[in-house]
């Protein structure tokens, strides 16, 4: 999918002004000039150079840059290339469920190369052991289906124990990269995702959680158009590939709030997999290989989850306990869940193939996060363990590991795409006075 994206760290001050006969004094307007101009460099000052909290976490960006480029990034990236993670399934023909699918990407690389049958772990044909129970109980109309959370993720539109349609994908051979899909097809998606959203809700009166929400699809947003920038098809012919601080620069470094997304969704989810230690250390990974890659990869998960350096640097990023507060907490979250499903359901509406794989991946990770953080924080005497399918960790932990490649590239290349703008504008001649 075309993507906008996330801007950087830092949070640039606003002037603002302080009645209306002051704002008629030249003095005042000559400081509220001054004050815009200086809000303007900072927003597009030397990226490496914000600094400050991360918004509504208690971590700094220097903090979280150094943490993931030494602890996070390495072992995420070990991680996924194991055979459990490294197979994502997934449902790529379904119908758009909203309006026709009329939007192709025009190049091969939009294409997924799926795996055949001998690929993929044989365990991985049979169906995960977490949410099979009493699996006829979640139909309509039966009383179990309104408390048994342990079924289905309310928050996604897929079904991961359905296999019908569901294929393998390795997820290594098919890299979330430039497709060529653009246009007024994917710009659709994204208008549709958005309005689905926060249109109903204007921001200044948006409560806590639905600003949450924003917040993290527009930080998917951002971590998308970011991978796109980092691998681009500079020149078709010769299939060459690079980065596109360009793009970087215009869908993210110059909007500051879309950095500050990202990184809330990097935490966002992190703080997910923290949560849920324990069951990811038990959860049974191994893929019918050697015994010692599955010693490896409950290794490297160990690492992951119970790192000291991660728990110390922000002991607790995000206090989901305060959300779904009050009467209408409840309500709000069934509220809010319906439109991350629809959001999730909008994945079948993109047209081309390789954006429509990532996009499930992520949205199905986000969702999971969403699941282990917000299950058992509404108001309710039901309290169901946590239970997650093996598709959904295979999506929580390959999101995770895009964000923090992202973060990553903003923090490394941002400055240079800021210099490399910054010196094309100074180079564009000025036009002749008499023109």
């Amino acid at each position: 999918m075309d993507k906008k994206k996330g801007s950087k760290v830092g949070r640039p001050t606003a002037i603002r002004g302080r009645g209306e006969a002051q704002w008629n004094c030249p003095r005042w307007r000559l400081v509220a000039a001054f004050g815009a101009v200086m809000a303007l460099l900072l927003a597009t000052a030397d990226a490496g150079k914000y600094s400050g909290m991360v918004e509504d976490y208690g971590c700094d960006y220097e903090t979280v840059n150094r943490l993931n480029e030494e602890v996070l990034h390495p072992i995420l990236q070990e991680l996924v290339k194991t055979s459990f993670f490294r197979y994502f399934k997934v449902k790529l023909w379904c119908d758009c469920p909203f309006w026709p699918d009329d939007g192709m990407c025009h190049l091969r690389d939009c294409s997924v190369c799926e795996c055949p049958d001998n690929e993929f772990p044989e365990l991985f044909k049979e169906p995960s052991k977490a949410r099979l129970a009493d699996n006829m109980a979640c139909q309509e109309g039966k009383p179990q289906a309104a408390v048994n959370r342990t079924l289905d993720n309310p928050w996604t539109h897929d079904d991961e124990t359905d296999n019908a349609g569901m294929t393998y994908v390795n997820l290594q051979l098919n890299p979330e990269r430039y497709t060529g899909y653009s246009g007024p097809s994917a710009r659709r998606i994204w208008d549709a995702i958005y309005k689905e959203n926060c249109a109903k809700y204007p921001s200044k009166e948006s409560c806590s959680e639905q600003k949450v929400l924003y917040k993290l699809i527009s930080g998917l947003h951002s971590s998308i158009s970011v991978h796109i920038a980092s691998d681009y098809l500079i020149d078709e012919v010769l299939q060459l590939w690079d980065e596109n601080l360009d793009l970087l620069h215009d869908r993210v470094m110059r909007h500051p709030e879309r950095i500050r997304n990202l990184y809330f969704t990097f935490f966002f989810v992190l703080r997910a997999v923290t949560k849920a230690a324990d069951y990811l250390e038990q959860f049974e990974y191994n893929t019918g290989n050697s015994q010692e890659e599955l010693k490896t990869t409950q290794s490297l998960v160990r690492e992951l989850v119970f790192n000291p350096k991660i728990r110390a640097a922000c002991p607790l990023p995000i206090d989901e306990a305060q959300l779904w507060k009050g009467e209408e907490g409840p309500e709000l979250m069934h509220q809010i869940q319906k439109q991350f499903r629809n959001i999730s359901a909008m994945m079948d509406c993109v047209g081309c193939e390789k954006c429509r794989l990532w996009g499930k991946l992520q949205v199905l990770g986000l969702g999971t996060a969403l699941d282990i953080l917000f299950s058992g924080n509404v108001t309710s005497n039901l309290i169901q363990p946590l239970q997650l399918e093996r598709n959904e960790i295979i999506a929580l932990i390959n999101f995770l590991n895009r964000l923090s490649e992202s973060v990553k590239f903003v923090h490394e290349m941002g400055p240079k795409a800021e210099k490399l703008v910054k010196g094309k504008v100074n180079a564009t001649p000025k036009k002749n006075s008499s023109q």
